[in-house]
C-alpha cells in the first residue's frame, strides 16, 4: 500500500522537488510508473515478511512508519512549523485521525501478512478500496462486482488451510483502507501538499511507538535490522508515493484505477517468487475474481471534470 491512494495529498508546496522529479520520471509512461510503484509497494511487503523471524510484525510496521515520518518531515520542515499556528483543531483531528488509520491499517496488513500467505492477504484488504468505489458509483451493475468479490473471499476463506485470524486481520486492513482513502481526501483538502500526509505518518508513529518498541526490543537497535526497515520503509510507501503521484498528472484516475486492481495478483507473484508460498488453483481463481471485480468496478466509472492533482 502507498501513501498516496486518494485524492487530495499533493499540490504546490510541501511535495517532492518538482525538478527532480521531471528529471528522473517525467520521461516513463504513466503505465509504467504505476506498474512500478505496485510491484515496489509488495517487494517491500516481502522484505517485511522476510523479517517476521528475526522482529516482531509491530516493530516493523513502527519502522516503516517512523521512516515516512522523517523523510515527509524533513521534506515539508517549513510549513510544520506553522502548521499549529495556521490550522484549526477541527484540521488537526482530520490529520491525527488519518495518522491514526494509517497505523492501524498496517498493523493489521502486517499482522495478517504473519499469518496467511502474501497475494492471499492483500486481495482481502482490497475489498476496502473496492467497497468505497462501488458505494461511490451507485450503478446497480456494481452490485454484480461486489458480490464476485465477496464470492472470491469467501472462496479464500473456505479454503480450509488458512489461518482465520489472519483472514479478520486482512478485513480489518480493508476497513482502514476504506478509512484511509475517505481520510486522505479530507486531510488534502485542509493542508497543502505533503503537509497533512507528514502530519498523519507523525501520529501514526507515536500510536505505534510503544508496542513496537515493547515487541521489538533489543532488536530495534540492530543496524542490519534497521537498514532493512528503511528499505522497507522506502519501498512500501515512499518510492510508490512519488510514483503514483507522477502518474497521475499524466493519465485519468479511471485508468490509475484499473492499473491498482492489479496489485492482489502482483502481490501473489511476489509471495511466489520471494517468499515461496506457493497457492493453489482454488486460491489464484479466489485472486482473480477479486481483480476482475476492481476492474469491472472501475472501468464504467466518469472521471470528475477537474480531478484533484493528485
Amino acid at each position: 500500500m502507498a501513501l498516496a491512494d486518494a485524492p487530495g495529498s499533493d499540490g504546490a508546496t510541501g511535495g517532492f522537488p518538482r525538478p527532480a522529479r521531471m528529471v528522473s520520471l517525467g520521461s516513463v509512461p504513466p503505465p509504467a510508473l504505476i506498474l512500478l510503484g505496485i510491484v515496489s509497494v509488495q517487494v517491500g511487503a516481502g522484505m517485511a515478511k522476510h523479517m517476521f523471524d528475526r522482529i516482531s510484525p509491530d516493530a516493523v510496521v513502527l519502522m516503516r512508519l517512523a521512516t515516512s515520518a522523517i523523510v515527509l518531515g524533513f521534506i515539508g520542515r517549513k510549513v510544520l512549523r506553522t502548521v499549529l499556528r495556521d490550522h484549526t483543531r477541527g484540521d488537526l483531528a482530520v490529520a491525527a485521525g488519518f495518522g491514526l488509520t494509517l497505523a492501524l491499517m498496517n498493523f493489521s496488513i502486517y499482522q495478517s501478512f504473519a499469518r496467511i500467505p502474501l497475494g492471499v492477504a492483500v486481495t482481502i484488504e482490497f475489498l476496502g478500496p473496492l467497497t468505497v468505489a462501488i458505494v461511490a458509483s451507485r450503478r446497480l451493475r456494481d452490485v454484480v462486482w461486489a458480490l464476485l468479490a465477496f464470492g472470491g473471499v469467501v472462496m479464500l476463506a473456505r479454503g480450509g488451510e488458512l489461518d482465520m485470524v489472519g483472514i479478520a486481520f486482512g478485513l480489518l486492513a480493508g476497513v482502514c483502507w476504506a478509512g484511509y482513502i475517505l481520510l486522505s481526501a479530507a486531510t488534502g483538502k485542509r493542508f497543502a501538499g505533503s503537509t497533512g500526509l507528514a502530519l498523519a505518518s507523525i501520529v501514526g508513529t507515536f500510536a505505534m511507538l510503544p508496542i513496537g518498541v515493547t515487541s521489538g526490543g533489543s532488536a530495534l537497535l540492530s543496524p542490519e535490522l534497521l537498514l532493512i526497515g528503511l528499505g522497507v520503509g522506502l519501498l512500501s510507501s515512499l518510492i510508490p508515493y512519488s510514483l503514483e503521484l507522477e502518474a497521475l498528472r499524466r493519465m485519468p484516475a479511471r485508468v490509475f484505477g484499473i492499473l491498482m486492481s492489479l496489485e492482489p495478483a502482483v502481490a501473489a507473484l511476489i509471495g511466489v517468487l520471494l517468499l515461496g508460498e506457493i497457492l493453489s488453483g482454488r486460491q489464484w481463481l479466489a485472486i482473480g475474481c477479486v481483480v476482475v471485480a476492481c476492474v469491472g468496478a472501475t472501468r464504467g466509472q466518469q472521471d470528475p471534470p477537474e480531478a484533484p492533482e493528485a
